[in-house]
């Protein structure tokens, strides 16, 4: 309903881990929202496929993130697109389709699990 409802200026994948956090006392109907970041890599795309994200858009987004979000069949836009982001984390997760494997991969390099 083009409302803010989470913001964040974390670094990383960071600002995806507290959306989660936030979700959890302040549920949202996800599949209604527009997700906006920076930076859209295949993690940041397999952690808001996770989280139930409706659409989203990134100012820059990796190939890998949009083929995820092509096979997950999740509305996406980018105002740039580039074949990989500069990160071990997208390399890490190259082979990686599954939103639960990736967010126990990631959680566990976030030092949240």
């Amino acid at each position: 309903d083009q409302e803010v409802v989470f913001e964040s200026n974390g670094k990383w994948l960071y600002p995806l881990f507290d959306l989660e956090d936030y979700l959890v006392d302040h549920p949202l109907p996800m599949g209604r929202a527009l997700v906006r970041d920076k930076v859209i890599g295949k993690a940041a795309a397999l952690l808001l496929i996770r989280l139930g994200a409706g659409r989203l858009h990134g100012e820059l987004m990796s190939e890998l993130a949009v083929q995820t979000l092509i096979h997950a069949r999740v509305p996406h836009t980018y105002d740039r697109l580039t074949p990989h982001i500069d990160c071990q984390t997208e390399s890490l997760l190259a082979a990686v389709n599954d939103p639960e494997q990736a967010y126990e991969i990631l959680c566990i390099r976030a030092g949240r699990c």
